[in-house]
């Protein structure tokens, strides 16, 4: 696996994409796998799903950089988080690329996807109307993708399962560029708050990040 790109965000928060190119048995070495994980991964078949669990394994492995066991667990909602260290994370994968996000001090979300043209089928079951009509026609696909991968950074960020990416999560108008960010607002029960999202397009995929400090 190479370490395809990496981005300091601030002195406590990084992301990093790595391009999977190891077999499961080469990823199993490099890590510390406890009888739980072992079992876990006996669910999974033997394609992309085991090798993108591992991969997401051992990238986060490096970015922390300890020799020490790290107990990564997934709440009731399916959030990621660490038993032994205080570290917030997000974890995310797509064909032949993992994506981690790591914090000491705040709560993350990151996606990445693969671009596809099939995403102008479903764009209707997360986008509003208003959504959709500030969708620039010339790059109908690449805008639909910053507002998937922007509504799934912001639904890992909050981390909970009662949320709608078509009813919950909002996105303010905003032109598309390979490179750039947008408004988002969240709005679930009695929760309410505005985040940045950032994002960029990387070997024909896009990619998409938040964190809990630009609310």
């Amino acid at each position: 696996m190479a370490l395809a790109y990496r981005k300091e965000i601030d002195q406590h928060t990084s992301y990093a994409i790595w391009k999977i190119e190891e077999t499961a048995e080469e990823l199993v070495a490099q890590l510390q796998l406890k009888e739980h994980e072992k079992s876990y991964l006996q669910t999974l078949n033997k394609s992309k799903r085991n090798l993108h669990w591992l991969s997401t394994r051992v990238l986060l492995r490096n970015m922390m950089d300890t020799e020490q066991y790290i107990d990564c667990r997934v709440d009731e909602h399916g959030k990621p988080y660490l038993i032994n260290f205080p570290h917030h994370i997000s974890l995310s994968h797509s064909y032949d690329y993992a994506a981690v996000m790591v914090s000491k001090n705040q709560s993350v979300g990151i996606d990445i996807e693969f671009i596809k043209d099939k995403i102008e089928r479903v764009a209707h079951k997360f986008m509003s109307i208003d959504e959709l009509a500030f969708i620039d026609p010339d790059h109908k696909i690449e805008h639909l993708y910053v507002c998937w991968c922007a509504k799934e950074a912001i639904y890992k960020l909050h981390g909970k399962s009662n949320v709608s990416f078509l009813a919950n999560i909002k996105l303010s108008p905003f032109l598309y560029q390979p490179d750039g960010n947008l408004e988002v607002r969240l709005e679930v029960e009695n929760f309410l708050d505005n985040y940045i999202v950032h994002y960029h397009t990387f070997d024909g995929y896009m990619v998409g990040y938040a964190t809990d400090n630009e609310s």
